[in-house]
């Protein structure tokens, strides 16, 4: 920035901070205009009139009532203004919108144990309303964290707040999608869930993230798993949320005190709900009681009592989707979520991780990005009562149900109900955020930073819709080629 331009927007500022005082509110938002990567960054800082803004030669600092600092080089700076009123919203969840996040003192983040402290500001466009506010950051993940540079991260806000018109809560999470190409492999479940009805699915919002001034590139923004009103709603007295999930199990955290061994099936549980505040020495005793009833009766095939037990509906959407991206997690379980309220019986879900699915070549990890070779391939199989898929190990708490003419037959029914519109009503969805990436530049900008094994994004979406109304057809055989017991 030139030292006329510089000189400029100190005295445009003044003005505006003048002016500032004259209205009737106290808040304003101050948007922090940013060329860089051939486009212009909208972060909106919403401040007091006690706050103080100012300038330097390299610096446009925000001294922040709560003792926090705030700064954007002089070099990116395109221009400041002021907003009185927020911004008209309307409400379009499918842009990609513009998220900044700056640690105290430009911390690197690192750990997925330490949170360190952080400021926000997310640009919404004028789709919703603009947030910015102090937070904490840490890494997320297991393989995306371990292995891929562009990592996950999850903010923790300090006070309850919407984003992007998703409900109030502290707790948010960045999926990186690095080894997912298309972005769109999460997204696609979730949109299948919601058509299915299935409880808590999580919503996206798509950002480009800069932290620290770094471009981190495309993001999935979507809510934490987590108990509590405005995520999984079970009771704060008597809810219940799991995961069924090797690494948080006690077979990978041994150490930790919120996980166990199923009794019947031998399945890592962690026990995400109730947590450290309502813990007690009987918690996790007293969860893995009232999971053995659940899988004693899966185990008995005594259905009857299954369905006083299990919401099996839920189950049966549940596994369909599985099976039907081919999400081989299943077979370890990894990221395989439920929860029960009081008395009421277990509901599978909320959905959760699947860029493991859609064929993905596990031979290339580390060094690709591989996916949408073979549409036939399954997890349970066939017949999934004698596990005769890919993964023969599939905990049979999956699979003992198949036994069950009644539950075979719902299984059927529930596939052939929805078979001729899910899947294209969950792609077209897809493609309004593919619109959005494509016209916004987000593509172009996140290919830029990380040029994934030379793969490119129109052809990978085009495997992917390939994979999908292939494998479409394939799995309505399937499932209709499914014994059902006598």
């Amino acid at each position: 920035m030139n030292s006329r331009l510089l000189t400029d927007l100190r005295c445009w500022l003044t003005v505006c901070l003048l002016l500032t005082f004259s209205f009737v509110s106290a808040q304003r938002n101050v948007h922090i205009h940013t060329r860089q990567l051939n486009t212009v960054w909208d972060f909106p800082v919403s401040v007091d009139l006690t706050d103080e803004i100012s300038f330097s030669e390299s610096l446009v600092l925000f001294h922040l009532k709560d003792g926090k600092k705030l700064s954007f080089s002089t070099d990116v700076v395109d221009s400041l203004t002021f907003t009185t009123t927020p911004d008209s919203e309307d409400k379009n969840p499918y842009r990609v919108f513009q998220l900044n996040i700056t640690t105290t003192n430009g911390t690197a983040v690192t750990s997925k144990e330490d949170y360190v402290p952080c400021f926000i500001s997310l640009g919404a466009r004028g789709s919703f309303s603009d947030y910015s506010g102090s937070a904490s950051i840490r890494c997320r993940g297991n393989s995306s964290f371990l292995w891929y540079d562009k990592k996950p991260y999850r903010i923790k806000l300090d006070t309850k707040h919407k984003l992007l018109g998703l409900e109030k809560a502290k707790s948010w999470v960045l999926l990186a999608n690095y080894r997912d190409v298309t972005d769109m492999m999460n997204t696609f479940v979730f949109e299948m869930g919601r058509a299915l009805g299935l409880p808590y699915t999580n919503h996206t919002r798509y950002v480009e993230l800069f932290l620290n001034g770094d471009y981190k590139g495309i993001y999935q923004l979507t809510e934490q798993i987590q108990q509590n009103k405005n995520r999984v709603a079970v009771s704060d007295e008597h809810g219940i949320l799991i995961a069924l999930d090797v690494d948080d199990g006690p077979g990978e955290s041994p150490y930790a005190n919120d996980n166990f061994w199923s009794s019947v099936y031998r399945m890592p549980v962690c026990v995400k709900y109730p947590d450290d505040e309502r813990w007690t020495v009987n918690t996790v005793d007293s969860v893995r009681r009232v999971f053995a009833e659940l899988e004693t009766a899966i185990k008995n095939k005594d259905y009857a009592q299954v369905q006083q037990l299990l919401d099996v509906s839920s189950f049966i959407k549940y596994l369909l989707i599985q099976e039907f991206v081919y999400n081989v997690e299943l077979s370890a379980p990894r990221s395989i979520y439920m929860h029960k309220d009081g008395d009421g019986p277990w509901v599978m879900g909320p959905l959760w991780d699947f860029d493991a699915g859609y064929d993905f070549d596990w031979g290339q990890m580390t060094t690709g990005h591989t996916f949408f070779t073979d549409f036939t391939e399954t997890v349970m199989g066939s017949n999934p009562l004698k596990r005769n898929g890919q993964y023969s190990y599939v905990p049979q708490f999956f699979t003992d149900l198949f036994a069950c003419p009644e539950f075979v037959e719902a299984y059927k029914a529930q596939w052939a109900a929805v078979k001729d519109t899910i899947v294209t009503h969950a792609w077209d969805e897809c493609m309004r955020y593919v619109e959005q990436m494509r016209t916004s530049g987000a593509i172009d900008r996140e290919f830029q930073r990380w040029p994934i094994s030379r793969k490119r994004f129109d052809t990978e979406l085009d495997k992917m819709q390939k994979w999908l109304q292939n494998r479409r057809i394939h799995f309505s055989y399937l499932v209709a080629a499914i014994p059902v017991p006598k």
